[in-house]
């Protein structure tokens, strides 16, 4: 139920939290709800009035919310969270909260602890050059990005390529995309990727063995490990000067939606994307596909034409939507990346 506007409390202001929603399970839709947001309590790391209000949407809506960002682009976060409250939002906006009543006692602790970071539009660290274009191009600028690591993510994305492919992967897309990593690592490129299995995890673990530093963008909450065969490599990302990026709360799961969602994210936190396998399905090809639409550079490694770990690729070479590329010198010279 809305507060009336004289009754509504400032942000600022503790309120008692109504009953608890779990975040874990995947989202639902609720229809066009009005928030009866909880407010902050004090922490020891607090957040600005702007911070708090933008947590508070990303927990309440499930990327990507076109219409919710765009809405708080035109009135800032604090006014935003107040029109929602109040049901004076655009309905196209409003249809976009699918969590009217978000708990937010996981994020402040986890503030509070500095096991994670909260990054928003409002903070110094936004990689505003490589976000800039998302909202434009219909993808979902996210609300806020939450981190884990102590590198600055706009230093990290500005130097950054997207290294991807399949997760059953063949001998020849490992040693491509570890060779490709490795190169691009040892001359200061950032090798950005979804942590997944096969190729993703190929090019992390050849990053960190060129000494070079890597970014992964989770499909779930920062405080989750998916999947969970990366426990070991996802410590060692952060470790050596590396960082883990998520749009979703804290204990979000991965579902295949989530999967989906994050590609747009791997495609805009880069320079160019790199396609080493991928199948006809491969959610890699909307990885590129969301590069394309941004004005990115992909590229993709040829395959064996008899392959169907190739076949994605070979198509998107075929049609002039991806340049060949096989050697890390390719990307060197197109993105002038050293």
């Amino acid at each position: 139920m809305a507060l009336a506007r004289a009754d509504r409390p400032q942000l600022a202001d503790p309120v008692a939290r109504p009953p608890h929603r779990s975040l874990t399970a995947a989202p639902t839709d609720t229809g066009s709800a009005v928030i009866p947001f909880p407010h902050r309590r004090s922490c020891t790391m607090p957040l600005t009035d702007p911070q708090h209000a933008r947590l508070l949407l990303l927990y309440a809506a499930e990327p990507p919310a076109p219409a919710l960002h765009d809405f708080v682009a035109a009135h800032g976060p604090i006014d935003a969270v107040e029109r929602i409250r109040a049901g004076t939002a655009p309905p196209a906006a409003l249809a976009e909260i699918t969590r009217p009543d978000p708990q937010l006692d996981d994020a402040l602790r986890a503030i509070d602890a500095e096991t994670a970071m909260l990054v928003t539009p409002e903070d110094d660290d936004w990689p505003l050059g490589r976000l800039a274009g998302m909202a434009g191009h219909g993808l979902g600028t996210p609300l806020a990005l939450w981190t884990r690591g102590s590198a600055s993510l706009t230093e990290l994305t500005g130097t950054a390529v997207t290294v991807t492919g399949t997760r059953f992967t063949t001998g020849y897309g490992d040693t491509i995309a570890a060779d490709l990593a490795y190169d691009l690592a040892q001359t200061g490129v950032t090798i950005l990727t979804g942590g997944a299995l096969g190729i993703d995890g190929a090019a992390h673990r050849a990053a960190l063995a060129g000494e070079g530093r890597t970014v992964v963008v989770l499909p779930c909450g920062i405080d989750q490990t998916y999947p969970p065969q990366h426990t070991r490599l996802f410590a060692q990302v952060v470790e050596h000067g590396g960082l883990l990026v998520s749009e979703y709360p804290i204990g979000a799961l991965a579902v295949q939606s989530r999967l989906a969602t994050r590609c747009r994210l791997l495609a805009a936190l880069s320079a160019a994307t790199v396609i080493v396998e991928a199948g006809q399905r491969s959610s890699a090809l909307a990885t590129a596909k969301a590069a394309r639409t941004l004005g990115r550079r992909v590229y993709g490694v040829p395959g064996p034409i008899t392959a169907g770990t190739s076949a994605g690729v070979i198509e998107l070479l075929r049609t002039g939507q991806a340049t060949v590329i096989s050697s890390a010198e390719h990307i060197h010279y197109q993105e002038g990346l050293r």
